[in-house]
Protein backbone atom coordinates (compact mmCIF):
# COMPACT_ATOMS: atom_id res chain seq x y z
CA UNK A 1 0.00 0.00 0.00
CA UNK A 2 1.31 3.41 -1.13
CA UNK A 3 0.67 6.99 0.33
CA UNK A 4 1.74 10.50 -0.30
CA UNK A 5 4.43 12.02 2.68
CA UNK A 6 6.66 14.68 3.23
CA UNK A 7 9.82 15.26 3.72
CA UNK A 8 12.17 18.60 4.98
CA UNK A 9 15.54 19.18 3.72
CA UNK A 10 17.58 20.74 6.01
CA UNK A 11 16.20 22.84 8.80
CA UNK A 12 14.60 25.66 6.67
CA UNK A 13 14.46 23.43 3.80
CA UNK A 14 11.32 22.82 1.55
CA UNK A 15 9.12 20.13 1.90
CA UNK A 16 9.33 17.43 -0.69
CA UNK A 17 6.08 15.44 -1.22
CA UNK A 18 6.78 11.92 -1.96
CA UNK A 19 4.90 8.87 -3.16
CA UNK A 20 5.93 6.05 0.36
CA UNK A 21 5.34 2.28 0.48
CA UNK A 22 3.35 1.83 4.06
CA UNK A 23 2.53 -1.47 5.40
CA UNK A 24 -0.53 -2.52 8.07
CA UNK A 25 -0.06 -5.33 10.87
CA UNK A 26 -2.26 -7.82 10.20
CA UNK A 27 -4.34 -7.95 13.52
CA UNK A 28 -5.57 -4.39 14.78
CA UNK A 29 -4.38 -3.87 18.25
CA UNK A 30 -6.09 -2.92 21.40
CA UNK A 31 -8.06 0.63 21.22
CA UNK A 32 -6.86 1.21 17.05
CA UNK A 33 -9.63 1.13 14.18
CA UNK A 34 -8.79 0.14 10.92
CA UNK A 35 -10.44 2.64 8.47
CA UNK A 36 -10.40 2.49 4.31
CA UNK A 37 -10.14 6.34 4.05
CA UNK A 38 -12.95 7.75 1.22
CA UNK A 39 -12.06 10.92 1.57
CA UNK A 40 -9.25 13.43 3.07
CA UNK A 41 -8.72 16.37 3.39
CA UNK A 42 -5.72 18.58 2.41
CA UNK A 43 -3.76 21.13 5.24
CA UNK A 44 -0.25 22.97 5.05
CA UNK A 45 1.94 21.15 7.28
CA UNK A 46 3.16 23.53 10.60
CA UNK A 47 7.56 22.43 10.92
CA UNK A 48 8.02 25.11 13.25
CA UNK A 49 4.75 23.26 15.68
CA UNK A 50 6.22 20.16 14.58
CA UNK A 51 9.53 20.42 16.40
CA UNK A 52 8.18 22.35 19.24
CA UNK A 53 6.19 19.21 19.91
CA UNK A 54 9.37 16.97 19.65
CA UNK A 55 8.15 15.50 16.02
CA UNK A 56 10.79 14.79 14.14
CA UNK A 57 10.52 12.16 11.56
CA UNK A 58 12.27 11.54 8.17
CA UNK A 59 8.61 11.19 6.71
CA UNK A 60 5.58 13.01 7.64
CA UNK A 61 2.13 12.45 7.57
CA UNK A 62 0.12 14.34 5.09
CA UNK A 63 -3.44 14.62 4.87
CA UNK A 64 -4.92 14.27 8.45
CA UNK A 65 -8.70 15.22 7.63
CA UNK A 66 -10.34 11.78 6.82
CA UNK A 67 -13.84 10.47 6.57
CA UNK A 68 -13.81 6.76 5.92
CA UNK A 69 -15.57 3.33 6.83
CA UNK A 70 -14.69 1.08 9.60
CA UNK A 71 -13.20 -2.30 8.35
CA UNK A 72 -12.00 -3.94 11.50
CA UNK A 73 -11.79 -2.91 15.43
CA UNK A 74 -9.04 -4.29 18.01
CA UNK A 75 -9.79 -6.02 21.00
CA UNK A 76 -10.51 -2.99 23.38
CA UNK A 77 -12.38 -0.82 20.53
CA UNK A 78 -16.16 -0.06 22.08
CA UNK A 79 -17.22 3.17 20.27
CA UNK A 80 -16.88 1.47 16.74
CA UNK A 81 -17.98 -1.20 14.50
CA UNK A 82 -17.52 -2.93 11.19
CA UNK A 83 -18.78 -1.12 8.40
CA UNK A 84 -19.48 1.91 10.40
CA UNK A 85 -18.59 5.55 8.83
CA UNK A 86 -16.53 7.71 10.98
CA UNK A 87 -14.93 11.16 10.64
CA UNK A 88 -12.06 12.63 12.33
CA UNK A 89 -8.71 14.73 12.36
CA UNK A 90 -5.12 12.14 12.51
CA UNK A 91 -3.50 13.20 15.43
CA UNK A 92 0.31 14.96 14.84
CA UNK A 93 2.33 12.05 15.67
CA UNK A 94 0.26 9.74 13.81
CA UNK A 95 2.55 7.42 11.23
CA UNK A 96 -0.38 7.03 8.47
CA UNK A 97 -1.23 9.60 6.21
CA UNK A 98 -4.85 9.93 5.26
CA UNK A 99 -3.70 9.71 1.94
CA UNK A 100 -2.82 5.67 2.05
CA UNK A 101 -5.94 4.44 1.13
CA UNK A 102 -6.37 2.37 4.91
CA UNK A 103 -5.09 3.14 7.88
CA UNK A 104 -5.11 2.49 12.21
CA UNK A 105 -6.07 5.07 13.99
CA UNK A 106 -6.95 4.89 17.68
CA UNK A 107 -11.04 5.09 17.95
CA UNK A 108 -10.59 8.48 20.40
CA UNK A 109 -10.14 10.47 17.42
CA UNK A 110 -12.85 9.62 15.44
CA UNK A 111 -16.71 10.31 15.38
CA UNK A 112 -19.41 8.48 13.69
CA UNK A 113 -20.59 10.65 10.50
CA UNK A 114 -24.36 10.75 9.82
CA UNK A 115 -25.61 9.05 6.67
CA UNK A 116 -26.96 11.98 4.86
CA UNK A 117 -23.38 13.79 4.87
CA UNK A 118 -20.57 13.24 2.29
CA UNK A 119 -17.21 12.21 3.44
CA UNK A 120 -16.18 14.68 0.68
CA UNK A 121 -17.97 17.63 2.17
CA UNK A 122 -16.66 16.47 5.74
CA UNK A 123 -13.44 15.93 4.94
CA UNK A 124 -12.97 19.39 3.43
CA UNK A 125 -14.68 21.43 5.99
CA UNK A 126 -13.32 19.50 9.68
CA UNK A 127 -11.02 21.17 9.98
CA UNK A 128 -11.98 24.99 9.74
CA UNK A 129 -15.33 24.23 11.65
CA UNK A 130 -13.24 22.95 14.41
CA UNK A 131 -10.94 25.94 14.67
CA UNK A 132 -14.13 28.21 14.29
CA UNK A 133 -15.66 26.62 17.32
CA UNK A 134 -12.68 26.82 19.05
CA UNK A 135 -12.84 30.61 18.46
CA UNK A 136 -15.92 31.75 19.15
CA UNK A 137 -16.67 28.96 21.83
CA UNK A 138 -14.39 28.19 23.92
CA UNK A 139 -11.82 31.38 23.45
CA UNK A 140 -14.47 33.89 22.58
CA UNK A 141 -16.95 32.44 25.01
CA UNK A 142 -20.29 34.05 22.95
CA UNK A 143 -23.93 34.60 23.67
CA UNK A 144 -26.82 35.72 22.15
CA UNK A 145 -26.83 38.93 21.67
CA UNK A 146 -23.13 39.73 21.06
CA UNK A 147 -21.67 41.51 17.86
CA UNK A 148 -18.93 39.46 15.89
CA UNK A 149 -16.72 41.09 13.21
CA UNK A 150 -15.31 38.25 11.36
CA UNK A 151 -12.57 38.91 8.44
CA UNK A 152 -12.94 37.49 5.28
CA UNK A 153 -15.92 35.73 5.97
CA UNK A 154 -15.80 34.09 2.35
CA UNK A 155 -13.19 31.93 3.08
CA UNK A 156 -13.86 28.62 4.58
CA UNK A 157 -12.92 29.13 7.97
CA UNK A 158 -14.68 32.37 7.87
CA UNK A 159 -18.18 31.10 6.57
CA UNK A 160 -17.77 28.31 9.47
CA UNK A 161 -17.48 31.50 11.76
CA UNK A 162 -20.25 33.29 10.10
CA UNK A 163 -22.67 30.67 10.36
CA UNK A 164 -21.82 29.70 13.91
CA UNK A 165 -22.09 32.86 15.51
CA UNK A 166 -25.41 33.53 13.57
CA UNK A 167 -26.56 29.94 14.67
CA UNK A 168 -26.15 31.11 18.55
CA UNK A 169 -28.12 34.83 17.90
CA UNK A 170 -24.64 36.91 17.28
CA UNK A 171 -25.25 39.88 15.30
CA UNK A 172 -22.82 39.12 12.16
CA UNK A 173 -20.40 41.81 10.42
CA UNK A 174 -17.84 40.39 7.79
CA UNK A 175 -14.93 41.80 5.42
CA UNK A 176 -15.20 40.70 1.74
CA UNK A 177 -12.12 40.56 -0.44
CA UNK A 178 -13.71 40.30 -4.19
CA UNK A 179 -16.82 41.67 -5.81
CA UNK A 180 -17.97 37.73 -6.10
CA UNK A 181 -17.14 37.28 -2.37
CA UNK A 182 -19.13 40.23 -1.70
CA UNK A 183 -22.40 38.80 -3.43
CA UNK A 184 -21.92 35.69 -2.04
CA UNK A 185 -21.87 36.76 1.91
CA UNK A 186 -24.84 39.24 1.08
CA UNK A 187 -27.01 36.48 -0.27
CA UNK A 188 -26.19 33.87 2.77
CA UNK A 189 -29.87 32.79 3.90
CA UNK A 190 -30.32 29.99 6.60
CA UNK A 191 -31.38 26.14 5.16
CA UNK A 192 -35.01 26.27 7.17
CA UNK A 193 -36.51 29.10 8.71
CA UNK A 194 -37.11 32.73 8.75
CA UNK A 195 -34.88 33.50 5.29
CA UNK A 196 -32.98 36.75 6.66
CA UNK A 197 -29.68 37.66 5.61
CA UNK A 198 -27.14 35.71 8.18
CA UNK A 199 -24.82 38.91 7.70
CA UNK A 200 -25.67 42.62 9.04
CA UNK A 201 -23.31 43.79 7.43
CA UNK A 202 -20.67 42.82 4.55
CA UNK A 203 -17.66 45.42 4.16
CA UNK A 204 -16.04 45.65 1.33
CA UNK A 205 -12.55 45.92 1.86
CA UNK A 206 -11.19 45.45 -1.82
CA UNK A 207 -12.60 48.70 -2.62
CA UNK A 208 -11.75 50.82 0.81
CA UNK A 209 -9.57 48.75 3.08
CA UNK A 210 -9.87 52.14 5.40
CA UNK A 211 -13.69 51.88 5.55
CA UNK A 212 -13.64 48.72 7.80
CA UNK A 213 -13.34 50.37 11.00
CA UNK A 214 -15.79 53.49 10.39
CA UNK A 215 -18.44 51.11 8.97
CA UNK A 216 -17.81 48.56 12.17
CA UNK A 217 -18.80 51.77 14.28
CA UNK A 218 -21.63 53.07 11.80
CA UNK A 219 -23.27 49.64 12.16
CA UNK A 220 -22.78 49.43 16.32
CA UNK A 221 -23.80 52.71 16.80
CA UNK A 222 -20.03 53.88 17.61
CA UNK A 223 -19.55 51.34 20.73
CA UNK A 224 -17.67 48.61 18.60
CA UNK A 225 -17.86 44.52 18.66
CA UNK A 226 -17.66 42.49 21.40
CA UNK A 227 -15.98 39.74 18.76
CA UNK A 228 -13.10 40.12 16.57
CA UNK A 229 -11.80 36.97 14.58
CA UNK A 230 -9.14 37.13 12.62
CA UNK A 231 -7.49 35.38 9.62
CA UNK A 232 -4.80 36.55 10.12
CA UNK A 233 -3.37 40.65 10.39
CA UNK A 234 -0.48 42.76 9.17
CA UNK A 235 1.81 44.63 11.83
CA UNK A 236 3.71 47.18 9.79
CA UNK A 237 1.51 49.50 7.73
CA UNK A 238 4.31 48.76 4.23
CA UNK A 239 3.38 45.27 4.39
CA UNK A 240 1.49 44.34 1.88
CA UNK A 241 -1.56 43.38 2.85
CA UNK A 242 -4.03 41.30 0.39
CA UNK A 243 -6.78 43.13 2.12
CA UNK A 244 -5.11 41.66 5.57
CA UNK A 245 -6.36 43.88 8.23
CA UNK A 246 -3.47 46.20 10.67
CA UNK A 247 -3.95 44.87 13.98
CA UNK A 248 -4.60 48.76 14.67
CA UNK A 249 -7.75 48.80 12.73
CA UNK A 250 -9.14 45.51 14.73
CA UNK A 251 -8.31 46.93 18.26
CA UNK A 252 -10.27 50.33 16.91
CA UNK A 253 -13.06 47.84 15.82
CA UNK A 254 -13.66 46.63 19.62
CA UNK A 255 -15.99 47.14 22.00
CA UNK A 256 -15.64 48.07 25.51
CA UNK A 257 -14.54 44.09 27.36
CA UNK A 258 -14.54 42.91 23.95
CA UNK A 259 -12.33 40.13 22.45
CA UNK A 260 -10.10 39.33 19.66
CA UNK A 261 -8.89 35.75 18.42
CA UNK A 262 -6.19 36.04 16.27
CA UNK A 263 -4.32 33.46 14.40
CA UNK A 264 -1.13 35.63 13.80
CA UNK A 265 1.26 32.86 15.33
CA UNK A 266 3.75 35.69 15.86
CA UNK A 267 1.31 38.87 17.02
CA UNK A 268 3.31 41.08 18.65
CA UNK A 269 1.80 44.52 20.97
CA UNK A 270 3.55 47.40 21.13
CA UNK A 271 3.15 49.61 24.63
CA UNK A 272 0.70 51.67 22.93
CA UNK A 273 -1.51 48.77 21.40
CA UNK A 274 -1.35 47.06 24.91
CA UNK A 275 -2.57 51.02 26.75
CA UNK A 276 -5.39 51.11 24.34
CA UNK A 277 -6.46 47.53 25.19
CA UNK A 278 -6.44 48.16 28.69
CA UNK A 279 -8.50 51.08 28.53
CA UNK A 280 -10.70 49.34 26.43
CA UNK A 281 -10.74 46.13 28.83
CA UNK A 282 -10.82 43.68 26.51
CA UNK A 283 -8.33 40.65 26.01
CA UNK A 284 -6.47 38.54 22.78
CA UNK A 285 -6.29 35.11 22.24
CA UNK A 286 -4.66 32.92 20.25
CA UNK A 287 -6.39 30.26 17.85
CA UNK A 288 -4.47 27.11 17.53
CA UNK A 289 -6.12 24.86 15.52
CA UNK A 290 -4.25 22.21 16.75
CA UNK A 291 -4.56 22.57 20.44
CA UNK A 292 -7.00 19.92 20.65
CA UNK A 293 -5.18 16.76 19.23
CA UNK A 294 -1.84 18.08 21.00
CA UNK A 295 -2.97 17.91 24.64
CA UNK A 296 -5.46 15.12 26.16
CA UNK A 297 -6.66 17.42 29.05
CA UNK A 298 -9.75 17.69 27.19
CA UNK A 299 -10.33 15.09 24.80
CA UNK A 300 -13.68 14.65 26.08
CA UNK A 301 -14.58 17.79 24.85
CA UNK A 302 -12.87 17.37 21.54
CA UNK A 303 -14.88 14.66 20.88
CA UNK A 304 -18.40 16.51 21.86
CA UNK A 305 -17.00 19.01 19.67
CA UNK A 306 -15.96 17.12 16.70
CA UNK A 307 -19.69 15.09 17.09
CA UNK A 308 -21.77 18.51 17.30
CA UNK A 309 -19.66 19.49 14.13
CA UNK A 310 -21.32 16.96 12.03
CA UNK A 311 -24.60 17.18 13.19
CA UNK A 312 -24.78 20.32 12.63
CA UNK A 313 -23.03 19.92 8.82
CA UNK A 314 -25.86 17.21 8.01
CA UNK A 315 -28.99 19.57 9.15
CA UNK A 316 -27.50 22.35 7.15
CA UNK A 317 -26.69 24.71 9.99
CA UNK A 318 -23.26 24.38 8.89
CA UNK A 319 -22.91 24.51 4.96
CA UNK A 320 -19.23 24.58 3.40
CA UNK A 321 -18.36 25.55 0.14
CA UNK A 322 -18.29 23.45 -2.11
CA UNK A 323 -15.09 21.72 -2.67
CA UNK A 324 -14.00 19.86 -6.29
CA UNK A 325 -12.90 16.64 -5.04
CA UNK A 326 -9.45 15.94 -6.96
CA UNK A 327 -8.64 12.15 -8.01
CA UNK A 328 -5.31 10.65 -5.80
CA UNK A 329 -2.79 11.54 -8.91
CA UNK A 330 -3.38 14.89 -8.27
CA UNK A 331 -2.26 15.26 -4.75
CA UNK A 332 1.13 15.54 -4.78
CA UNK A 333 0.88 19.09 -6.79
CA UNK A 334 -2.35 19.96 -4.64
CA UNK A 335 -0.37 19.97 -1.75
CA UNK A 336 2.70 21.71 -3.21
CA UNK A 337 0.08 24.64 -3.85
CA UNK A 338 -1.13 24.52 -0.29
CA UNK A 339 2.26 24.70 1.42
CA UNK A 340 2.88 28.13 -0.50
CA UNK A 341 -0.46 29.08 -0.04
CA UNK A 342 -2.42 27.69 3.67
CA UNK A 343 -5.21 29.65 3.20
CA UNK A 344 -6.41 27.39 0.29
CA UNK A 345 -8.51 24.35 0.64
CA UNK A 346 -8.28 20.44 -1.47
CA UNK A 347 -10.04 17.46 -0.79
CA UNK A 348 -8.83 14.51 -2.41
CA UNK A 349 -11.82 11.52 -3.25
CA UNK A 350 -9.92 8.02 -2.48
CA UNK A 351 -13.00 5.78 -3.38
CA UNK A 352 -16.33 6.37 -5.43
CA UNK A 353 -18.76 5.70 -2.46
CA UNK A 354 -20.35 9.05 -2.32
Amino acid sequence: MKGLFCRASGRDGELQFVIQETSLPELVSGHQVRVEVQACGLSSIDLQLLREMKIERELMSVGRDIAGVVKQVGSKVSLFQPNEEVVGILPLDCPFSGLCGVIDVDEHYLVHKPAQLSHVTVAAALRDAVSAYTALHTLAHMTARHSVLVVDGASSFGLMCVQLAWYHGLKVLTTSHSPQDHTFLEQLRPTVGVQDPLVARVIPVFKSPSSLVPLVLEETGGLGVDIVIDSGVHLHEEEETDFTPHKHDLIDALAVGGHWVTSHPQLQLDPPDSSYLHLKSASVSFLNPEVWTTSSAQHGRYLHILKDIVDKMSTGVLRPRPEEALPLYEATVAMETIQHHPKRKAVVKLSTMD
